[in-house]
Formats: C-alpha cells, sequence, structure tokens
C-alpha cells in the first residue's frame, strides 16, 4: 500500500514528529512518503490514500485549496480525514452548529462578508476585550486581539477582509493567558493524549513559532468526557481530530476542532506514532 502523507512548500519533508510515522508505517509494510499538496506534477493515482498532516498553507491559498479537494473528490481519491470533513472543517462557522447542537463554545459572533463593517453593532456591549479572526484561517493568520475601546481602528483595519471573507469574533478569555489552551487528541474517536499550551508572558497565541510552550498533562475522566462528547457529534470516521479549548473550574469551552492539519505532538506522547498508525489499519483494512 502506498500513502502520500501531504504536506506544503515550507515543510517538504514533513515536521520531524510527522517523520515518525514513516519508519511506523513501514513495519506494516505501507510505504509512506511526504508530498506536497499543490505539486502539480504528482499523479495522484498512485496512491492508495492521502493522510492531510502539515498542509499548513491551505488558508493562504484558498481558492486553490478549495479547487483541489473537489479535484480529489471527483478523482475518486481516498483520503484520511474525508474530504467531507475537510471541506466542513476547514471553515470556522461550524462552531455556530455545534453551539446549537448543546456544545460549549467560547462567546463567539459569526460575521458574514459585509462592505461595511461596524463591531460595536455586533459584539456584545459587555466584552471589554476581543479577538478577531477569519473564519478560513489558521496559526494565528490574520488574527488580532484588541481592546473594544479600539474598535474603529480594528473596523478600519479588517473592513477589506471582512469584504473577502467571514469573520469571528471571540470575547477574550483572559485564562488563555495564565491556565493555557488544552488540547485533546483523539484517533480514530478514541483519546490518545492531552497537551497543555502556555504563550509567552504578555500573548495571547499558545504556537509554539510565538513563544508557547507546551506540557503532557493527564486530564481529568469527566473533561476527557466532554472532549469525547464534542468528538462524537462527526458522524463520519475521524483518523484523528483535536479538541482545543480553554479549562476554566473544570468546564471546557470549546475553541476549535482541529480536522485538517493539526499538530498531533507525537514527540510529546510516548507511543502516540504507533497508537495513530494503528488507528489508520483499522480504518484502511
Amino acid at each position: 500500500m502506498n500513502l502520500a502523507l501531504l504536506t506544503c512548500e515550507k515543510l517538504p519533508e514533513l515536521t520531524p514528529a510527522d517523520q515518525l510515522l514513516i519508519p511506523e508505517l513501514a513495519k506494516h509494510n505501507i510505504t509512506a512518503k511526504a508530498v506536497i499538496w499543490d505539486d502539480k506534477r504528482i499523479n495522484w493515482n498512485e496512491f492508495d490514500y492521502l493522510v492531510f498532516r502539515n498542509t499548513w498553507d491551505y488558508f493562504e491559498k484558498e481558492s486553490e485549496f478549495n479547487l483541489w479537494l473537489d479535484q480529489m473528490e471527483q478523482l475518486g481519491i481516498k483520503t484520511l480525514n474525508l474530504i467531507q470533513v475537510i471541506k466542513k472543517n476547514k471553515h470556522k462557522f461550524y462552531l455556530r452548529e455545534m453551539q446549537q447542537n448543546g456544545i460549549q463554545i467560547i462567546p463567539t459572533v459569526f460575521i458574514d462578508k459585509r462592505l461595511n463593517l461596524n463591531l460595536s453593532e455586533l459584539i456584545p456591549s459587555h466584552w471589554k476585550k476581543a479577538v478577531i479572526k477569519p473564519a478560513f484561517s489558521g496559526g494565528s493568520y490574520q488574527t488580532a486581539v484588541f481592546e473594544v475601546s479600539d474598535i474603529e481602528k480594528i473596523n478600519q483595519e479588517y473592513k477589506t477582509i471582512a469584504s473577502e471573507k467571514e469573520l469571528l469574533v471571540q470575547e477574550f478569555m483572559p485564562e488563555i493567558q495564565t491556565l493555557g489552551e488544552t488540547s485533546f487528541i483523539f484517533f480514530n474517536k478514541k483519546f490518545s493524549h492531552c497537551i497543555n499550551k502556555k504563550p509567552m508572558d504578555g500573548d495571547f497565541r499558545v504556537q509554539v513559532q510565538f513563544g508557547g510552550k507546551y506540557t503532557l498533562i493527564e486530564p481529568s475522566l469527566e473533561l476527557t468526557e466532554k472532549a469525547q462528547k464534542i468528538v462524537n457529534t462527526f458522524k463520519e470516521e475521524l483518523l484523528y481530530a483535536r479538541v482545543d479549548g480553554i479549562v476554566i473550574e473544570n468546564e471546557l469551552y470549546l475553541m476549535e476542532i482541529e480536522c485538517i492539519e493539526p499538530d498531533l505532538y507525537f514527540d510529546l506522547s510516548e507511543g502516540s506514532p504507533q497508537r495513530f498508525v494503528e488507528s489508520m489499519l483499522e480504518l484502511i483494512k
């Protein structure tokens, strides 16, 4: 069996953590290699499955990525996660549907494309600070945190983006700077491991490229069950899902559930590459 582990131009050989999957898959007679998703030279029919891993530029190439997904679907190429999951998960308005289904999310305002952006008409009056970002984004791309007193400045800065993209505005949770963000990682809808991510002092971005610090933690059974409930809202199979949220007084407030290309922290949790591969084998048999 031949697998393509999908990546991007910035990471042609995958991240060091995801490279761990190649020898692990080889133990099961599966040949896997890193393939750049928008490399025009690739014959996709050579692969039995495409596995989304480090496609970390998809939100910068929105139209191209959408067309490529349609192409893979038309060719009948098998993917993990499924194309239908990717198509829905890449646009963060799925959070609105989750909220309607009883999942507790961070207070969020969903903003459709508009020529005139007036956030003071849209966000609750009691908010003091907020985060704004496109619904189709990742890695803090086009993301800003702002004081509501500076709302006119943000209206101007995001006016053009608002005319081209749907936006999310979320109430800023100060706990992100002290408690950090917690990520629950699931393989084939089964809990694998959990990571806490804290930003640098004075920052709100938890990503390691911005100085965030990652720690393997053991969440309570109650919290794990809350994350499991979120994963279980998917009717489709999931090779992997990462539930990102803030835990405040033992309540999990969902920030997002990543099913496209999240870091799964294979390097932080012993045995996690093996668990990932075992889950893949369960799904492709």
